[in-house]
């Protein structure tokens, strides 16, 4: 299938492109590495059981908002301690949608996600904050965004086989 032969070089060329936006400089300026330093999230001795379940990276398998091409099964999220980050790709080319990312927040079942860096498509996100409430059941994340806009279903990506 056409799908999982994309996406692992997506997964692979995504986690890089995360990985490096996470531990690069992007910003120019002292104030906005002072800033970044000032998002870091609990210690990992004090974080929840949800915390802990919410590290991996997702597939999207539902959602209220597909996007054109759909996301549902392309759209991937990737979460570590400490950032997050989307990235879609298209479907049949290989080539990105969109990508965004940054730092979040979790109290309990309430997550905000700072979109700190984004390429060109949604760029306009910089500096917004999305809520959502979580739950994970399994391999199940349910994002659940207050307004309804955002809720969308993800499950944990599983190796390929071969």
């Amino acid at each position: 299938m056409r799908l999982k032969s994309i996406l692992c070089p997506v997964l692979l060329w995504a986690t890089c492109v995360c990985l490096a936006a996470m531990h690069s400089t992007v910003a120019v300026g002292q104030d906005a590495v002072e800033k970044a330093e000032t998002k870091v999230v609990d210690a990992p001795a004090e974080r929840s059981d949800l915390s802990e379940k919410l590290i991996g990276t997702w597939v999207l398998t539902k959602t209220v908002t597909p996007g054109s091409p759909s996301g549902v099964g392309t759209r991937l999220k990737m979460i570590t301690p400490t950032h997050w980050c989307v990235v879609q790709p298209d479907p049949i080319s290989g080539t990105i949608v969109f990508q965004h990312g940054g730092t979040y927040k979790l109290d309990g079942k309430k997550y905000a996600e700072s979109i700190d860096f984004a390429g060109e498509s949604t760029s306009s996100l910089i500096g917004q904050t999305m809520r959502f409430e979580l739950i994970i059941e399994d391999d199940k994340l349910l994002q659940n965004d207050l307004q309804g806009v955002f809720n969308e279903t993800w499950e944990r990506a599983k190796p390929s086989q071969k």
